[in-house]
């Protein structure tokens, strides 16, 4: 395997000291000059790769959606229906987030921010969240649904995914067992609800679903 550049060695140390940092000590609490010095590079060598803590964020951003996209691959190699599908992408997530639950709960209070960088829906976020909209592209692959409902579907499951992102920082049982309880429920029910969209007499209930979601401009968040 071809080793990482240096400077991409050095932008994933910056990431992890960071976030290291962050754990211990509080995202506002962390400063971009306590970072440098703790990952051992220079505090203008951390500007260069993150000029802020907010894009510092956005790196770890990408990374795990590199990370989702690696854990998601057996589950695409895998000859399985669209809701064992769906299930095990969405439990992929929760494997490669998990050592970073107690990160999340502290800086979702920015992330929660409409106007801030840190939210997913950001244009900053953007990389990342057409990164996670791609694994779902390739999660519907050889799926029979309505036509109209395809073209949608991708972003659709991702604010899903965000719903259950929403409910996983909140989540205090062990493990966050609820938030798998909550995955292994209702990817089944997504997937009776496509293939509800391809019958007749409901298939204008899931378009009206989906011209609402368009007119209310979801599609053209950040």
């Amino acid at each position: 395997m071809e080793k990482p550049a240096k400077s991409e060695q050095t932008r994933a140390l910056i990431v992890d000291t960071a976030l290291r940092l962050f754990r211990e000590h509080g995202y506002d609490r962390t400063t971009m000059r306590a970072i440098a010095k703790e990952a051992g590079v220079s505090v203008g060598n951390a500007y260069y790769y993150f000029p802020s803590k907010e894009h510092l964020v956005q790196g770890f951003y990408d990374q795990m959606a590199e990370a989702h996209a690696r854990a998601s691959a057996e589950a695409f190699d895998a000859d399985a229906d669209f809701t064992s599908r769906l299930t095990a992408v969405l439990l992929a997530w929760l494997e490669v987030s998990a050592p970073y639950h107690e990160f999340a709960v502290q800086f979702f209070k920015n992330a929660i921010d409409p106007n801030s960088p840190l939210s997913p829906f950001s244009t900053e976020s953007g990389n990342a969240r057409e990164a996670a909209i791609a694994i779902h592209r390739r999660l519907l692959d050889g799926v029979k649904v309505d036509r109209q409902l395809r073209e949608d579907l991708p972003e659709l499951l991702w604010l899903f995914q965000m719903g259950v992102v929403l409910y996983w920082v909140h989540d205090k049982s062990e493990g966050q067992r609820n938030t798998r309880t909550l995955i292994r429920r209702s990817a089944p029910l997504i997937g009776k609800l496509l293939s509800m969209s391809r019958v007749p007499g409901l298939r204008s209930v899931t378009r009206e679903a989906v011209q609402l979601f368009r007119d209310i401009g979801l599609s053209r968040l950040g």
